[in-house]
Order: structure tokens, then C-alpha cells, then sequence
């Protein structure tokens, strides 16, 4: 893509400017839909019709009346709050979140930055977002929101141990950390993809690092960091109106982030599961949309299905299941390299 914009411009800045806008054209349309979406699958897992008026059919305009509502109501600052880290954090938190969409090949066609370190790039840029939620929890002046962003930073520290280790077992397998060259070399039939590779070791990291993406980007049954039953909201308890939704707005980017990761480096990105069939820069960003989407959805049914694990559990699977487990996963790899 930036060859072709540098076919038709002959200006750095606009190129760049262009590449770096065309993911925001796809989180603003997906955030508004998943939010739908969401509310869809919740209604129906608990045999409900969620929303069904506003829009007509099926209340498709629900979530733009929200945003409008967010975006009218008032910027209330606690009087005892730390205003400029307050305001900071939800800056911070979809910075983060939409940096990583830099390395993230959504065809063969678009990424925006082919570089050779992308896995590492992301695994870095994506802490971002435990700063933004510390900054917001303590700027806050709130024993809830303070409570909220301390076990969130405690449990990304956990998680992102065993969710690294299992990156890289494909990273071992591949020989490269760009996701564009990952992806080029699961071309072909399904049967190429890495999570049908080197079985069952790769199958298992893939399992591993879904597990602990949820409690990366804080979801259910990993998300005791805005556990309303406990901590009213959480980090966010005293945020409202664009502010809240910026939160809001980077927690579903986030699922996306995750998801595409997930899909790039087990389940071939952009790659057609038939080959050479379906396949070339508009197939393969569908292909990719698609498998992502599939991962949001499967967070969402999760949500609804699992109960919320306490601090204890939340530790206990980290450290004594997913993490042994990874280490087994990066050792069998290594050894049947060698062998």
C-alpha cells in the first residue's frame, strides 16, 4: 500500500499520515458494532432479546445513541483528583492500544510498519495500557480505583509471562519476529497454518496464550481489576462521559489487538484456509477480519459462560498451570528443532 501511495504522492508526510489513519477508519465501525454486538450475545445466552428499537431492526443505532449521550454529558474532575495525570490517562490507554496496530498485518497488501522486531514491538508498545490504568487508579484520589489499577498492573505482570513463552514457541519455529514474514510462511492450505504444526506442543502454546490474552486485556473470568461487585468499577469509578468512553473504546481495540495476534501467528493472518483459492490483498483482509472477529466472539461468549475467578485462582493458574505449561511447550520445541 505505501508503494502505491508513493505511485500517486510524492510526499512522505501525507503518505505516512495516510497509513497510519486507514486502522482507525476500521476501530471506529468495529468498536460501535461489537458494543451491539455484545449486548446481542449476552440477551440471547440468557434468552433475552437485548436492544431491538432504537434503529429498528434489532436496535442496530443503540450503540451511536450512547456515544451521542457520552459525548453531551458533562467532564466532572473530583475535586480531590491529580487533574493532569487524570486526564492523561485515557489518552495513554487507547495511545497504547492503537500503536499496536502498527505492526499488525491486515493483508498482504497493508501493514502499517513492516518491521523486522514486530512481535517485540507489540509485546512492548501494549504495556502501555498498565501505566494508563496505574496513572488513572491513583490520579483518581479513590480507594476503589486505586485497588482496581493495583490488581490490574499485579495481573499483567502474571500473565504476560506465560502469554511471551508462548509467542515464542512460533517466533523459535519461524525464525523471525516480523508478523508479516510469519504469515508469508504459513502460505498454502490450512494445514500450513503453525497450530496444526509440530503437534501438540504449538496447539498447546496457542491455548496458553488465549487463556492469558484474556487476562491481558482484562476479561471474563480475568476481570477482578473492574470487578463491580467489589470495586463499583474499578480503575474507571470515577470517570464519565468521553473520558469513560475512551476506556471503553481501548478495552474493545484491545480484544481486536489480541485476537489478531492470535490469529497471525497460529492460524495463518491473512492466509486463505483453501490455498491459492480466495486468496490475494482484499480476500486476505478478509480472511484475516474474519478469524479476529471470530476470537472477539469467543471472548464474548466466554463472559457469559464462566464465573469470575478470585485472586488466589487468578495467581494459581498463572504461575502453577499456564506457566509450567509454556515452559514444557518452548523446551519440546527446542529439543524436536535440535532432534
Amino acid at each position: 500500500m505505501e508503494q502505491f501511495l508513493r505511485n500517486i504522492f510524492d510526499n512522505d508526510f501525507f503518505i505516512y499520515t495516510v497509513m497510519a489513519v486507514v486502522p482507525l477508519v476500521w476501530i471506529l465501525p468495529y468498536a460501535l458494532f461489537v458494543i451491539w454486538l455484545e449486548r446481542k450475545v449476552s440477551a440471547h445466552m440468557q434468552d433475552r432479546l437485548g436492544p431491538m428499537r432504537t434503529g429498528g431492526w434489532h436496535g442496530w443505532l443503540q450503540t451511536i445513541a450512547d456515544m451521542m449521550k457520552l459525548l453531551q454529558k458533562e467532564d466532572i474532575i473530583p475535586a480531590a483528583a491529580d487533574n493532569k495525570l487524570y486526564n492523561l490517562a485515557p489518552y495513554i490507554m487507547f495511545a497504547g492500544s492503537y500503536a499496536v496496530f502498527a505492526a499488525i498485518p491486515f493483508s498482504s497488501a497493508y501493514i502499517g510498519s513492516d518491521m523486522n522486531i514486530g512481535v517485540f514491538y507489540i509485546i512492548a508498545v501494549s504495556s502501555l495500557a498498565v501505566v494508563a490504568i496505574l496513572m488513572a487508579g491513583w490520579a483518581s484520589n479513590n480507594k476503589w480505583s486505586l485497588f482496581g489499577a493495583m490488581r490490574s498492573a499485579a495481573q499483567v505482570v502474571r500473565y504476560e509471562i506465560p502469554t511471551v513463552l508462548a509467542i515464542l514457541v512460533v517466533i523459535m519455529i519461524a525464525g523471525s519476529l516480523s508478523l508479516q514474514e510469519i504469515n508469508h510462511q504459513q502460505t498454502g492450505w490450512f494445514w500450513n497454518w503453525y497450530i496444526f504444526k509440530k503437534f501438540p506442543f504449538v496447539f498447546i502454546a496457542f491455548i496458553i496464550y488465549f487463556v492469558a490474552s484474556l487476562a491481558e486485556v482484562n476479561r471474563t473470568p480475568f476481570d477482578i481489576p473492574e470487578a463491580e461487585s467489589e470495586l463499583v468499577a474499578g480503575y474507571i469509578t470515577e470517570y464519565s462521559g468521553m473520558k469513560f468512553a475512551m476506556f471503553m473504546l481501548a478495552e474493545f481495540v484491545n480484544m481486536f489487538a489480541v485476537s489478531a495476534i492470535a490469529a497471525t501467528l497460529f492460524l495463518g493472518g491473512w492466509n486463505s484456509p483453501f490455498g491459492d483459492f480466495l486468496s490475494g490483498p482484499f480476500w486476505g483482509a478478509f480472511w484475516f477480519l474474519s478469524k479476529g472477529m471470530f476470537f472477539v466472539f469467543i471472548q464474548m461468549w466466554l463472559r457469559w459462560t464462566l464465573p469470575r475467578l478470585r485472586v488466589d485462582q487468578l495467581m494459581y493458574v498463572s504461575w502453577k498451570v499456564l506457566t509450567p505449561w509454556a515452559f514444557v511447550c518452548v523446551i519440546g520445541i527446542g529439543l524436536w528443532m535440535m532432534l
